[in-house]
């Protein structure tokens, strides 16, 4: 689907359109000697190059960024660590030197901090709430796989100068993303190291008045 999508609204394929809908233009107001299928054929075939040359043919291998596709399914650890996993090769890639250094770093340092929750999350005796969990999930997931896809999606000059209707430009849009995404995951650590922390105070406490009974009288 996505290559029959690329090939229909490539520059040489709308170039194709644009000139043998002229030839068929011209066949019907008899200016031309050639048949209308024969001129229209020829008309899309010079069109499809001149446009393909000018503006760029069909790319029918997609975009690195396109396979950024996850499914929250099976096992959340696996499912997780997969994404995680893509996006992380995808970014020490960097296709086309389309990510600055500092936006490469802010990915890779979440990435290392999802996989730092995961780690704690397995080992912890707390738990996460319903919606915890879900965000959990979904930032390693969905949140941040689209938000680099989208953003890769755009043209990199544009993304770098053109003010969007938030008042910044797509890069210092992202950046914020990544911000939040990673106070996020920070947030999260943190209810678990709390709980955890909790739990080993009980214990302590357990242990104390166990073997260091009060004294009566």
């Amino acid at each position: 689907m996505n290559k029959i999508s690329n090939f229909l609204q490539s520059p040489a394929n709308w170039g194709g359109i644009g000139l043998s809908t002229l030839a068929l233009v011209l066949s019907s107001l008899g200016l031309t000697q050639v048949g209308a299928g024969a001129l229209a054929v020829l008309g899309y075939a010079a069109g499809f190059g001149v446009g393909g040359m000018w503006f760029g043919f069909p790319n029918f291998s997609g975009t690195p960024w396109d396979a950024l596709e996850f499914e929250d399914q099976g096992d959340a650890r696996t499912s997780m660590l997969t994404a995680l996993n893509a996006v992380r090769q995808l970014v020490d890639h960097n296709p086309q030197n389309r990510l600055p250094a500092s936006l490469q770093a802010k990915v890779l340092e979440l990435c290392k901090q999802l996989n730092g929750l995961l780690d704690q999350w397995e080992r912890s005796k707390g738990q996460l709430s319903l919606e915890e969990s879900f965000h959990a999930r979904h930032i390693a997931l969905t949140y941040l796989p689209d938000a680099l896809k989208t953003y890769l999606s755009i043209p990199q000059q544009f993304a770098m100068t053109k003010r969007l209707t938030n008042g910044q430009t797509a890069q210092e849009t992202f950046t914020a993303t990544l911000d939040e995404l990673t106070a996020k995951v920070l947030q999260l650590s943190e209810d678990l190291a709390t709980q955890d922390a909790q739990a080993f105070l009980n214990h302590s406490q357990f242990l104390q008045e166990k073997f260091n009974p009060p004294r009566i009288g």
